[in-house]
Parts: structure tokens; sequence; C-alpha cells
């Protein structure tokens, strides 16, 4: 079934932001790795800190599911943050193996982690998390959702005793919703990047294609749409993307596990396929400042999350 596809008016994209001067002095460049359990907030951090959307956030856990790079160059500094997948611990079915095979290929070969939790709180799940951390590159507490918590005076005991589970490099409690937190947690970040050339561009935001954004952000409307309707395992493969000026052309397939899931993702008369297609065409637009003719279709592939070779075919590694 497909959706509507009229194209609207389009707005300034975010990535026309004058690029960044480069800087006559030394350069610093290094990797900042996010870390923590699903539904933490760690890409809702990793946009913030990029000041651009590179990663697509919604309530549902278990969201992000690729290493997703974001860059920022400040001055004479580059940071690239990589957002990994939450680490899986409740289904040990393919799909999650080869989310939490992101996780570990990442957290050793970085200059900086930041391990996120919700402040004031930690568990089973955070500990796992933590238990992966490699003795060797330095750990930032970031205490995320800080504007949650009522009682403030409850945190210093609370950091006090993540102090006794791990040697954090620093605490960082904070909002990624508070454009002077986020200022300051980059502030505290390049002290940590070794003095090297630049790996990207000075204008570049992330590393991934707009065929990859795409189909991200359809998944992103998906879920949104969707509520706990639809199980975490749907997900979106883009069959064709095509560029002709200023017009993209994108065809998708949203795939589901069950035949009542498909009418989920459908909804009455086609309408909540129709508002996923509308509501992605849209946001697109005004990433890339151009029209789109987006298609949808919904396909069922019964167990593909826990079969090896759909896993891999469907872009997950």
């Amino acid at each position: 079934m497909s959706t509507d596809s009229s194209p609207s008016s389009s707005t300034d994209a975010a990535s026309s932001t004058p690029a960044a001067a480069e800087p006559a002095g030394p350069q610093r460049c290094g990797f900042i790795a996010i870390v923590g359990k699903p539904n933490v907030g760690k890409s809702t951090l990793l946009n913030a800190l990029v000041g651009a959307k590179v990663s697509i956030t919604s309530r549902k856990a278990q969201t992000t599911r690729h290493r997703i790079t974001g860059i920022r160059t400040e001055g004479a500094t580059q940071f690239v943050f990589v957002d990994t997948p939450g680490y899986q611990t409740r289904h040990g079915n393919a799909l999650n193996r080869a989310l939490n095979k992101a996780v570990l290929g990442t957290v050793g070969d970085v200059d900086l982690l930041l391990f996120v939790v919700e402040a004031g709180r930690f568990d089973l799940a955070d500990a796992k998390v933590l238990a992966l951390l490699p003795p060797n590159v330095p750990v930032i507490l970031v205490a995320n959702k800080l504007d949650r918590v009522h009682r403030r005076v409850e945190i210093a005991p609370w950091l006090r005793s993540m102090q006794e589970r791990y040697p954090f490099a620093e605490f960082f409690p904070m909002s990624a919703k508070q454009p002077r937190d986020v200022q300051r947690l980059l502030a505290l970040c390049e002290r940590y990047l070794p003095e090297q050339p630049w790996m990207y561009e000075a204008d570049d935001l992330t590393d991934r294609s707009e065929r990859f954004l795409a189909g991200e952000l359809v998944r992103e409307k998906l879920f949104r749409l969707t509520g706990d309707e639809l199980p975490y395992t749907s997900t979106v493969v883009v069959d064709r993307f095509e560029q002709e000026g200023e017009l993209r052309r994108i065809a998708a397939t949203i795939i589901v596990e069950r035949e009542s899931h498909k009418g989920i993702v459908i909804g009455e008369k086609g309408e909540r396929l129709k508002r996923i297609g509308t509501e992605t065409r849209q946001e697109l637009e005004r990433e890339w400042g151009g029209k789109v003719f987006l298609e949808l279709w919904v396909k069922v592939r019964s167990g593909w999350s826990d079969d090896e070779a759909r896993v891999r075919a469907y872009g997950y590694e």
C-alpha cells in the first residue's frame, strides 16, 4: 500500500549552517562513545551535542539499532560522537545479538566514554553495561534527565554511591534539553581529546548517508505513531533512493513479523500508514531543503528478528 506522497513546500535545511572556519593553531580530534541501557536518552544527547538531528528518538526502548556517528566542530576541536544501541539484556534473539555486538565493537576503540544513566537511578541493566566498559578508557558518568529529579538534595548521596561502583573520571549531572548543560559537557569532553588533525570536514554532521537517514526517519515515525501496539522487532528497508536535482524519490518497506502487526501499521482505511509517510516526508523536506516523493509498503516476514541471515540482510551487522 502506498502513502500519500504529494510534495509540500520546503524550508531551509538544518545542514545549511555556515561551515566552521578551520583554525590556524593545533587541532584536537577524538572519538567519544555514548553508552548505556535502552531508553536513558542517548540519542537525544547525541543530537544535542551535535546541534542537529543525526539519530532518531522515540519513547520505545531499543529505538537506536546502529552505530551512529555525529560530528561537531568548534574552534580547533572536532568531536566525533558515536551513539550505540542500548545494550540488550532481556531478549537473546539474532537482532539483539547484533545490537550488542555493535556496542562491544565500539567501547574499546574510543578516546572517551560517556556512560549515560538516569539521574538518581541505577539498576541491574545499568550495571551490566557498566561491567562492559574497558579499564583503559576514561569514563564520564552522565546523570541525564536531571530535570526529572524532584529532590536535588538526593543527588549528592547517589553520586557518592556511584563513585563506589566505578572509578569514573568525572561526574556530570545534566539535562540534554538544557543548552547550557550541553555546552558544559562539550568543554569537559574537549579535555580528553588528543591533539591530532580532524577526521572530517568542518561542516560535516554525520558519516551516514541520506538513504540511511530516510529509513531511520520512517522507523521513528512508525514507533511514535504505533506506541506499544507494535513490537520493537519491526524494521524498515529502503528499496529505492533516487535523486533528480532537488527532488528525491524514495521507496521503503516496513517489515513486521505477523499479519496482525501489518494491520496495526496500515490502520483503518490506511490512515496510519499515510500519516507515517506524510510526517516522514515533511521532516525529510525540512532537513534537505528539497521535495521528496515517498512510497511506503508493509510486508510480513515471520520470525525475521531471530534469523541471522535476514538480520544481516536488513543491515544489522
